[in-house]
């Protein structure tokens, strides 16, 4: 099972869990992306996130794929934020549960890993003294 929601309200840990969660399997694990309040020895006040929506999925979709065929784990749930996000709020949520601990955590690290690189999601840190576009995407 894959699931990937693309969205600018806040993410819920718990339904994410919930979803990934399966009786047959004995492993999950999750990271959670959280805006920090400082970058580079700058105030962060914010984030702004952007995408191009269809093709982030589109995008994310292929990598859960990958990530699915690579490690044969049965569950991946990667909900990412939009919009104007705080330090201390989730911004991205990856879940991946499997019967073994080894693919779970393998699959979740390459799934951040592999988003970050390729998925067009577009992030403007905003400082005390300015902003600056960062992790751009193709």
């Amino acid at each position: 099972m894959i699931d990937i929601r693309i969205t600018e309200n806040p993410l819920n840990i718990t339904e994410c869990l919930g979803l990934a969660q399966d009786l047959s399997s004995g492993g999950i694990a999750t990271f959670i992306g959280t805006v920090r309040n400082i970058t580079q020895n700058k105030s962060v006040v914010r984030l702004e996130y952007e995408c191009y929506q269809s093709m982030a999925t589109k995008e994310i979709k292929k990598v859960a794929d990958q990530a699915m065929t690579l490690f044969s784990v049965r569950n991946i749930v990667v909900h990412h934020r939009t919009g104007i996000l705080f330090p201390g709020d989730a911004a991205v949520i990856i879940v991946v549960s499997d019967g073994h601990r080894d693919a779970v955590f393998d699959a979740c690290r390459y799934v951040i890993d592999t988003i970050k690189k390729t998925v067009p999601i577009w992030k403007k840190e905003i400082f005390e003294d300015g902003e600056e576009w960062v992790s751009a995407h193709p």
